[in-house]
């Protein structure tokens, strides 16, 4: 019954985002609605979303997934308009945030040992399906509502436009750097690569007291990696010697992975 009434009436409350409707990509005004307040939910004014290049493959379709219309977003910040009766950790006030993930089956073993973006029923922030059959929308648009357990609470000593890409691309570098133990004064950390993931790892790991070499087949860069995210050397990779180099490897020693690895 709810997927045959329009977006705009599926919920209650009503929502305005940017949506993509086509393979074009092409974001235009979009009105529909959200869920009122449950009794473990969060809902919270959005004031910034950073921009993924995962929003842009969904929008054009390129992993082929795409449910349209598409209203992108996983970097999600704002600050909490209503909570729900039972809910513990947020109150009216609060900065927050909202990765991609909004929903799990809470049951599993996964769920049972904070791992639930391994759940097999995990509910992406948009581009999903709900528990209740309605579509899910992201963080292009002017107001979410989350379960809590998928709402994280932001220092008010930081700032909520720069801090929105902590929820993909930092958390993306933060978590394998602490994961592997590379958070130690003194050791030395290669990022190859200095885009929106790159410049992140470079920050966490001085931030760690790491020694850091940035690795990129852009020179261009070095002037950015050294002097202002503070990367203490940068190594010029020339990715066709490099992969021809594997190559060989590969014809002689059956190192098949090197090379798409890199």
């Amino acid at each position: 019954l709810l997927m045959a009434k329009s977006r705009e009436e599926q919920h209650p409350v009503k929502a305005v985002g940017w949506a993509a409707r086509d393979l074009s990509g092409v974001l235009a005004p979009f009105k529909f609605s959200r869920r009122a307040t449950g009794e473990k939910d969060v809902t919270f004014k959005v004031l910034y979303c950073g921009i993924c290049h995962s929003d842009l493959h969904q929008v054009k379709n390129e992993w082929g997934i795409s449910n349209y219309p598409v209203v992108p977003g996983h970097e999600i910040v704002g600050v909490v308009t209503e909570v729900g009766g039972k809910v513990q950790k947020f109150k009216v006030g609060d900065k927050v945030g909202v990765g991609c993930l909004v929903g799990s089956c809470h049951s599993c073993e996964n769920c049972a040992n904070d791992l639930e973006n391994y759940c097999p029923k995990g509910i992406q922030t948009y581009n999903g399906t709900y528990h209740d059959g309605t579509p899910t929308y992201g963080g292009y648009s002017d107001i979410m509502v989350c379960d809590e357990s998928f709402v994280i609470r932001i220092p008010e000593n930081l700032p909520l436009d720069a801090c929105a890409p902590l929820l993909c691309a930092g958390i993306t570098t933060y978590s394998p750097l602490r994961y592997f133990g590379l958070d130690k004064p003194g050791m030395h950390v290669g990022v190859v690569g200095l885009g929106g993931l790159g410049h992140a790892a470079v920050k966490f790991a001085k931030a760690f007291g790491v020694k850091v070499t940035v690795i990129s087949t852009s020179p261009n860069k070095m002037k950015e990696a050294t002097e202002r995210l503070g990367a203490d050397s940068f190594l010029v990779l020339n990715l066709e010697t490099s992969l021809n180099q594997f190559n060989k490897l590969e014809t002689h020693i059956g190192f098949s992975s090197m090379a798409s690895c890199l």
